[in-house]
């Protein structure tokens, strides 16, 4: 068993400067948290892997492929491999808990 606490992973990521950490990485798939500040640019390219994300906190808008819809605390989004997605109009700080599957390259 592994186990994780959202705090320390938060605390592990800003000490490295990095938007994300990957903190699981497995056979079948990866998890890492994803942090994007109110009004900032999300760079994100197209993955390789299905994606999920859940919004651990925060507020923004997302787009994936041609639908957009607004996530909060808790919402899950499902993005299939290669289709083209970004977070935008970020109103609050934003944490997600990404799973990649199979793991991120």
């Amino acid at each position: 068993m592994k186990t994780f606490r959202l705090d320390e992973l938060e605390a592990e990521r800003a000490a490295n400067d990095g938007a994300y950490l990957q903190f699981l990485r497995e056979r079948n798939m990866s998890v890492g948290l994803y942090a994007l500040d109110a009004g900032q640019t999300d760079p994100q390219r197209p993955h390789g892997q299905d994606e999920v994300y859940f919004v651990v906190s925060g507020r923004a808008s997302i787009t994936v492929g041609e639908e957009t819809t607004t996530v909060a605390r808790g919402s899950v989004v499902y993005v299939p491999a290669g289709v083209p997605h970004k977070f935008h109009h970020i109103t609050e700080d934003l944490r997600v808990m990404v799973v990649f599957s199979p793991p991120e390259a």
